[in-house]
């Protein structure tokens, strides 16, 4: 089994149980500021699950390409990655827990799929919270009985294993139901169920989106209760090639053992754990990469994580006893084995291999005077200071995390949060920012932002009808306070042009036209000139808004129903993010 014939398998399972195949999202997501990057298939459903109308209906399926920073500690075990490939399938207010259990079931159990052997399944269940007056979830529980499993098998853990959400402080959420597999050849899966065994490895997660938290801390039930499940597809790949590692299996063995005959160093128990980190920190960066939006490695948000990754590989392969160029070859490999299933790693390879070596080349230079100081800082004493860490940062280009790794290896205690107060004193971004936004969340969806999102349809369209009819969307980002909208362009807009496109866009404002929405199928919606983002992957029906007879744009939504609702529009700021793409950041402020 290998993960493209698993993906297919699935997709082809829900398209008999009548769901829609919707494409992957990018791995940076457009309009949701509470996250760095795509950590579950749901985020791009967000709007969907509190209720907006998906062209495709009510029943969904996908694989999904994520990256959650939250693991990076785990990276070297035998089940963790920071970037993978998550298969999901979605109810929106359709089927529930019954139909969300019976599926997951029969597609892991059942010889027409994945054929797993039903003893060595175990489960998990919500056991609800007095306080909170959410009941015990002995619903979920009796549905996996009616399936024929052992009760010892199905375990009742509380809120931090079985509970989903909300990402803010109010918002949907609920249960959820873990499925795991005993993953030991050696020994047999014992009949009770003990979870802290990890030989019991999780594969599969059933949300059942049932309530919402309410901003004064109290739950009340949804009225559309949702299902939102995700399946490791390279937890799952190993297990059915009887590896209890997910390293040890598919493209990733392949990058593994290409990385051991690159730098000539064989892997041994010992170093196996610094093999596996750069194999999964590079892969994750040969994808951020690949992402339009992403401008290349920086001390911020997607940047800094990246940034992160790239020099965490550098220190391991280093530990390694390898102090060569090796990061641009490896890269290689992974754009070679990936490009067919994921085109844009194929578009974007030079982009991705110049920015690869450049960061190599930046960091490898300081990197071993950065050591020196490190070993000259701890040799009289077993604590580093803010100013000493910050000193690592600022002069030898050391992430705070790299320089907490370097002192645990020692046992030597980091003054982090005075660092974080060194940084915050020396810079005008604040990495702590970016860090917040690590923990996930629903995309903003208020007032603002829906404002917020029809200027920048506006924007777009009076750019490609005053300065370039070529200029097409490379990316946006939209939050409650400003939008950052990115385009195409090979040089610096004038003053002119500036004061030129915001009138423009008043006018269109202040015209009061409406704003129109028409379900399309998606061939027949380019067709009509309706307006695409380059490189987004659409589903075969979407929706298409037009503003009267301004703009016509292929968008998921949600919008103002007037113009006139938006206020004046004001841009703040326009810049170059890369080559050839150029960056506006405006506001709209309350009235003309």
């Amino acid at each position: 089994m290998d993960t493209i014939k698993l993906k297919k398998m699935f997709l082809d399972f829900f398209k008999e149980k009548n769901h829609h195949i919707i494409g992957f999202s990018p791995l940076i997501p457009e309009n949701d500021p509470t996250v760095l990057f795509t950590t579950a298939g749901m985020h791009p459903l967000v709007p969907f699950l509190v209720g907006q109308q998906h062209p495709l209906g009510r029943r969904l399926a996908s694989n999904q390409i994520c990256i959650r920073t939250t693991d990076i500690d785990e990276v070297g075990d035998k089940s963790h990655f920071t970037f993978f490939e998550m298969l999901g399938n979605w109810s929106l207010g359709n089927y529930f827990k019954k139909e969300a259990i019976e599926y997951s079931f029969e597609f892991l159990t059942s010889e027409k799929y994945l054929n797993l052997n039903k003893n060595k399944l175990a489960f998990t269940c919500f056991n609800g919270e007095v306080e909170n007056n959410i009941s015990k979830d002995i619903d979920a529980f009796n549905h996996w009985c009616e399936l024929g499993v052992n009760k010892k098998r199905v375990a009742y853990l509380e809120r931090k294993d079985n509970w989903w959400g909300p990402a803010g402080n109010s918002g949907p959420c609920g249960p959820d139901s873990e499925i795991f597999y005993w993953s030991s050849s050696e020994v047999s899966a014992p009949e009770v169920f003990d979870p802290s065994d990890s030989r019991w490895v999780e594969i599969w997660n059933l949300v059942f989106m049932q309530y919402y938290k309410n901003k004064d801390g109290t739950y009340s039930q949804l009225d559309q209760k949702n299902i939102d499940t995700g399946l490791g597809v390279e937890r799952v790949c190993a297990i059915l090639n009887g590896e209890d590692d997910v390293f040890f299996t598919g493209k990733v063995h392949e990058i593994l053992k290409y990385l051991e005959e690159t730098i000539s160093i064989p892997i041994t128990d010992i170093n196996l754990k610094s093999f596996k980190i750069i194999v999964d920190h590079l892969r994750a960066s040969v994808f951020i990469l690949a992402d339009n939006r992403c401008t290349g490695p920086s001390n911020v948000d997607q940047g800094y994580v990246l940034r992160r990754f790239i020099r965490r590989s550098i220190r391991h392969a280093n530990l390694l006893g390898f102090k060569n160029s090796f990061i641009k070859v490896i890269a290689e490999k992974i754009i070679e084995l990936y490009s067919n299933e994921y085109s844009q790693v194929f578009e974007r390879a030079e982009f991705i291999l110049e920015n690869l070596d450049k960061e190599e080349n930046k960091f490898s230079k300081t990197l071993e005077n950065g050591l020196k100081e490190f070993n000259k800082i701890i040799s009289k004493k077993r604590n580093i200071t803010s100013k000493e860490a910050f000193l690592l940062y600022q002069s030898y280009g050391f992430p705070i995390e790299v320089i907490e790794e370097l002192a645990s290896e020692q046992s030597i205690f980091v003054d982090v949060d005075g660092f974080y107060t060194e940084y915050t004193q020396h810079q005008k971004l604040s990495r702590i920012g970016a860090e917040k936004k690590f923990t996930g969340g629903l995309s903003e969806d208020n007032l603002n932002t829906r404002k917020l999102h029809t200027a920048t349809h506006i924007l777009n369209e009076v750019l490609r009808k005053n300065i370039s009819q070529d200029i097409k969307q490379k990316g946006s980002n939209i939050n409650s306070e400003r939008l950052r909208f990115d385009f195409n362009f090979s040089r610096k807009l004038t003053l002119d042009e500036l004061q030129l496109i915001e009138n423009k866009v008043n006018e269109v404002i202040f015209k009061d036209f409406k704003v129109t929405k028409e379900k399309m199928k998606l061939e027949d919606a380019i067709k009509s000139g309706a307006q695409s983002e380059f490189g987004t992957k659409y589903p075969s029906e979407v929706w298409v808004y037009s503003i009267g007879d301004f703009s016509k744009e292929i968008c998921m939504g949600p919008h103002v129903q007037h113009t006139s609702e938006l206020g004046r529009f004001k841009i703040k700021k326009e810049q170059s993010v890369a080559s050839g793409v150029r960056r506006i950041k405006a506001v709209l402020e309350n009235s003309f």
